[in-house]
């Protein structure tokens, strides 16, 4: 098939996904292979994995960069944007539109009780994830070994460079073994800075501009874009920073800290990017320029969060598959698949342990991950069916 006519094809798929696939970037993990891989075929399972390592070494958002590098293999830069833009699109206008109701309202007057249900859910959703990885890529005792280090790593270590480092060391010590591997041809490849210093620059342009002009909407993009490019780890990893930056900083405090939690709590429900939080701050921190204001914040905030990271996914994917032809880079896979199984394992511990040790949160955890561990039934209808439950016993 040829890339213009996967395009309707892709797209269609990504905004499915857009809408239904909860849990943050492990979870996503999920329903990628679910609908990309053993439903379309678009690429193999190893691809997946391989694509998915690749984003959890580089900072940015990991789930939407997974997801434009795959638009981006299968048709090139406009359908890896196209495909950034449907899959951020829903979660985006969400809590945009939530920030505006804010901004006319008490946020003690919003009800999220009907959401509660939602947490424990994405936590089986997560460990669903780390065993179906685990299952499926860690096939060798040494694999198991470096599965079980990194995750106590990860689990104890509480910094966001954990990942990217826990992942390299993994990769470093299986990479020994490359005689395992049959020698491949290797060809003379040309490395493409172009995404690289487009990074770059944009970051020093913008935080150039934003000095110069004292703009908020500018300034918002700049602080968007600079915590973009430097958190590794996800959504989970941004949100304490996001907090002190908006909320405790004195020069901004954009935000009060029941807007705040109101907002955070609301992100866990939706699907797609948690990274859409950052819609949410920009227009609440606009508020005192209307509507037009507040979604012209949640626009800059928004593509400050997302671009950095595709920028360098861009970079490496051109790359990648050139790298792969040498067997030291194909070693090293078998501990960077071990390891970020063991990542997403303690990230399942992690999510758990904020809420509160009730019947009712292990029962959804443990039934969530036996409807999707022993029936077919469709991750959207699971979710459906908390909300559900939600709201009959608000």
């Amino acid at each position: 098939m040829t890339p213009q006519k996967l395009y309707p094809s892709f797209l269609k798929d990504a905004a499915v996904l857009s809408v239904t696939s909860f849990g943050g970037p492990q979870a996503h993990l999920l329903h990628f292979q679910h609908l990309l891989v053993e439903k379309r075929k678009y690429l193999t399972e190893e691809e997946l994995s391989e694509t998915y390592a690749l984003c959890q070494v580089l900072p940015g958002p990991t789930s939407t960069q997974t997801l434009s590098a795959i638009g981006y293999r299968l048709g090139g830069p406009n359908l890896a944007y196209l495909t950034l833009f449907i899959w951020m699109l829903p979660s985006v206008a969400i809590m945009t539109t939530t920030a505006i109701l804010l901004a006319h309202v008490e946020a003690r007057q919003l009800s999220l009780q009907f959401t509660r249900f939602i947490q424990p859910m994405a936590v089986g959703f997560v460990s669903y994830a780390a065993y179906s990885i685990s299952m499926k890529t860690v096939t060798t005792q040494r694999g198991i070994t470096l599965m079980v280090l990194a995750g106590v790593a990860s689990y104890f270590v509480r910094t966001p460079f954990i990942f990217p480092i826990t992942l390299l060391l993994a990769g470093a010590i299986t990479s020994l073994n490359y005689k395992d591997h049959p020698k491949e041809p290797k060809k003379k490849f040309d490395i493409t800075w172009a995404n690289f210093f487009l990074w770059a620059g944009v970051l020093v342009f913008a935080a150039v501009l934003g000095g110069l002009t004292k703009a908020l909407p500018i300034r918002l993009f700049e602080n968007f874009y600079r915590n973009g490019s430097l958190i590794f780890g996800g959504g989970q990893v941004l949100t304490p920073l996001l907090y002190t930056e908006f909320v405790q900083y004195a020069p901004k405090q954009y935000l009060s800290p029941t807007e705040f939690l109101s907002g955070y709590a609301l992100v866990q429900a939706l699907p797609g990017p948690v990274f859409s939080f950052s819609s949410y701050i920009g227009a609440l921190a606009m508020r005192g320029d209307g509507t037009g204001g507040q979604i012209l914040g949640a626009v800059m905030s928004a593509a400050g969060i997302f671009l950095p990271g595709t920028f360098l996914i861009f970079f490496m994917v051109r790359v990648w598959d050139s790298l792969k032809k040498y067997r030291m880079i194909r070693a090293s896979m078998e501990g960077i698949n071990a390891a970020n199984a063991g990542l997403v394992a303690a990230a399942a511990i992690t999510l758990f342990q904020p809420l509160q040790n009730t019947v009712t949160n292990f029962g959804f955890t443990i039934g969530t991950f036996c409807l999707l561990a022993f029936t077919k039934m469709p991750p959207w209808l699971i979710i459906g069916l908390g909300l559900f439950f939600g709201f009959m016993l608000n």
